[in-house]
């Protein structure tokens, strides 16, 4: 494993939208397992391939029950409304007020290529969302009702 440099907002290949993954190797369980390893070190919740500069659908995240490995989401339920702090390892030191679904429900694929399906409220939901975008070359800024000047507003 190694730990990979993430990307901060004024790169470019952040911008971009991710190609779906088509092949289930040796090469995206190296990814996976570098994103993990990257995660851990930079103390975020989630990390999504662009990050790290890879513009394959893929992110992972960790809540603190272990790491998620999401592989080609699609949503297939989005509800409710909620308003609550975001901010992101490519825009260090920054945080807004975002606006997200409430709950979220996605279907996606494992490492090994299995279908799986993958919900969440509040956090969970949030930190889906903000990945999420990430695929599509959406940062949370996109979402912000109001910057923070301090984090512990």
């Amino acid at each position: 494993m190694a730990i990979r440099k993430i990307l901060t907002e004024n790169e470019d290949l952040l911008h971009k939208k991710s190609k779906p993954v088509t092949e289930f190797n040796e090469r995206l369980w190296q990814l996976l397992d570098d994103m993990a390893e990257t995660l851990k070190q930079a103390d975020g919740v989630g990390l999504a391939a662009p990050q790290v500069g890879v513009l394959r659908r893929v992110f992972i995240m960790d809540l603190g029950d272990g790491v998620v490995e999401v592989i080609n989401p699609e949503f297939v339920e989005k509800k409710g409304r909620q308003e609550d702090v975001e901010g992101c390892l490519s825009c260090p030191g920054e945080y807004g007020i975002t606006v997200r679904p409430a709950y979220v429900k996605i279907k996606a694929q494992d490492r090994h290529g299995n279908e799986f399906f993958l919900d969440g409220e509040e956090l969970k939901a949030r930190c889906i969302c903000h990945e999420y975008d990430h695929l599509d070359g959406i940062l949370f800024k996109k979402h912000v009702i109001r910057m923070l000047d301090d984090q512990s507003e």
